[in-house]
């Protein structure tokens, strides 16, 4: 029998030999390589496309949620937003001049190019261009009137750009007295999960047509898009693209003149989720094996599993409200601003098939995790399987989809986490926290449209559920930065400050708008962003953000 010596030391050098081969072990597991292309492609639905006269506006319900436990870097997903595109599809020439984005870079777009022509887009997701993370998605309003050479998103900034549009690159003119538009889009009341967010742009006659734009005999159409939106605490018209916006691109190309979206119905014939931009892991075992993971995408769940992305997408004629503010402004009665039912259609819904890859590699076994759904003729989402589904709070259930794949030949197999081998790190890799919170600033001296004719009130600052600050003063409608370089006399300038007082005046942020939802519930804006018009200000007066910064 050994001495109790012997045995201490025969112990320490068993506990020293295993510490070895843990070492070995650790040693031994991979580092993943960060790569990109995680997932790409579209959770799309269609809708036939409209009667040319039901092309006057647009509404939807679409559902506000936090996809990702925490702001990563490098990441985009739009939880299924709209396009609205002029509706050409009889025309075959280029719409867009060489020298543009579209038209130098897109060939498969061509002849005509469009679909990439002039566009409204944005709408709730994710962006890598955020500068100010949140977990919860934002809001943005985007749009390109030139074949993506540059993109408007905010009251005078494009999509992302933390510098300031020049004077005539602005195109959207903030319309409400009470809800303060950021460039880095608007936020939700924290703790949004899976509630609905209405909005609608709708055409309205603000600006009178013109056969003359910028001293040229050029026309441009009498087509404002303006967005409404429809939440718990605010509802109404946010802002508006001025015509001239759309026009201005047939001052260098004439295919263009009468094209754009200030004189043709815009053509929207369904909505997706559109995954651009989301990072990977990559690594291999032993074997050979190449695995990959990409960040933990979540979804809100009913206790079907349901998840509900667009709801109630309708289509509009004139008659819904751009008649009726038509012969207001002519001297009319005030409309309620309500929506017109009879001059709305519902097209059915349907759901098309899942279309993601991985770095061009197809995804298989997707359909094991989920599927795309049109549960009724005007609801689309996605339909988890139920031993997919785990608990999230409340009545509310989530839908993850898959993190783990193994690549098989040229495709690319979803798998669980734990048929992913522990030697390739995998598991423990962590993506990066979005860090990037560059300021938004406008230029303060003298000679530029913020400052001349300038702010009637202010500097003030509110902190947004994002974090940051922004800061923002009051403008007379018409001496807003984006006013000064769209093309406006001073009578025109007067007959529309005098056009939307009447608005402010007589249309309230607890009316009705939209056709209300018929599933879910509404989703609550930041109250940081419902601001009140100081004294005196109440009528004519819009809030105007000039700098949104971390501090």
């Amino acid at each position: 029998m050994p001495s109790a010596c012997f045995a201490s030391l025969m112990l320490s050098c068993g506990l020293a030999a295993q510490a070895a081969a843990a070492t070995r072990a650790q040693d031994s597991v991979a580092q993943p390589e960060l790569a990109y292309e995680g997932l790409t492609g579209y959770i799309s639905m269609d809708v036939p496309a409209p009667p040319a006269e039901f092309g006057y506006g647009v509404s939807l319900y679409a559902t506000a949620w936090p996809l990702l436990e925490r702001p990563l870097a490098d990441f985009q997903i739009g939880l299924a937003p709209i396009w609205i595109v002029p509706e050409n599809r009889e025309i075959e020439e280029p719409l867009l001049p060489t020298g543009t984005v579209a038209r130098d870079h897109w060939p498969e777009r061509g002849p005509s190019y469009r679909d990439v022509f002039q566009t409204i887009e944005g709408g709730l997701g994710f962006w890598a261009s955020t500068r100010f993370g949140s977990t919860t998605s934002k809001f943005r309003m985007n749009g390109t009137a030139n074949g993506y050479n540059h993109e408007i998103s905010s009251p005078g900034w494009g999509f992302g750009n933390t510098t300031a549009l020049a004077a005539e690159e602005m195109g959207i003119a903030q319309l409400s007295s009470r809800l303060l538009v950021p460039p880095d889009g608007l936020t939700f009341r924290t703790g949004t999960s899976g509630e609905l967010f209405g909005y609608a742009w709708m055409v309205l006659p603000l600006i009178e047509a013109k056969q003359t734009t910028a001293g040229l005999a050029l026309p441009t159409g009498n087509q404002s898009w303006t967005l409404f939106v429809d939440a718990q605490n605010f509802k109404g018209p946010v802002a508006f693209y001025t015509p001239v916006t759309w026009s201005r691109i047939s001052r260098r190309h004439p295919p263009a003149i009468a094209r754009g979206l200030d004189a043709r119905p815009g053509l929207v014939t369904g909505g997706a989720m559109e995954v651009n931009t989301v990072p990977r892991f990559v690594a291999s075992d032993a074997r050979g094996r190449r695995f990959s993971r990409i960040p933990r995408l979540q979804f809100p769940a009913d206790r079907e599993g349901r998840t509900v992305l667009i709801h109630q997408l309708t289509h509009y004629s004139k008659g819904a409200l751009h008649e009726s503010v038509e012969r207001w402004l002519g001297g009319g009665a005030a409309p309620s601003g309500k929506f017109d039912a009879r001059a709305a259609r519902v097209p059915p819904c349907t759901a098309g098939p899942l279309s993601l890859a991985q770095a061009k590699l197809p995804i298989r076994g997707l359909e094991d995790w989920v599927e795309t759904r049109a549960f009724d003729e005007r609801t689309f989402g996605l339909q988890w399987k139920r031993a997919k589904l785990e608990e999230w709070g409340g009545e509310t259930s989530r839908g993850s989809f898959p993190e783990f794949f193994e690549q098989r030949g040229e495709e690319l197999f979803a798998i669980p986490r734990d048929a992913v081998p522990d030697a390739t790190g995998l598991q423990r890799a962590e993506f990066a926290t979005a860090t990037n919170t560059e300021s938004y600033t406008s230029p303060q001296t003298p000679d530029t449209v913020w400052t001349t004719p300038g702010p009637k009130a202010g500097p003030y600052q509110v902190q947004l559920s994002d974090g940051s600050v922004v800061t923002y003063s009051w403008y007379r409608f018409v001496d807003q930065p984006t006013l000064q370089a769209a093309d406006l006399s001073d009578a025109e300038k007067q007959r529309l400050q005098a056009a939307v007082e009447k608005l402010h005046a007589h249309w309230k942020l607890d009316q009705t708008y939209l056709p209300p939802p018929r599933v879910g519930t509404l989703a609550a804006l930041d109250s940081a962003l419902i601001v009140t018009p100081p004294r005196g200000l109440e009528v004519g007066y819009v809030p105007i953000a000039t700098r949104q910064s971390a501090r």
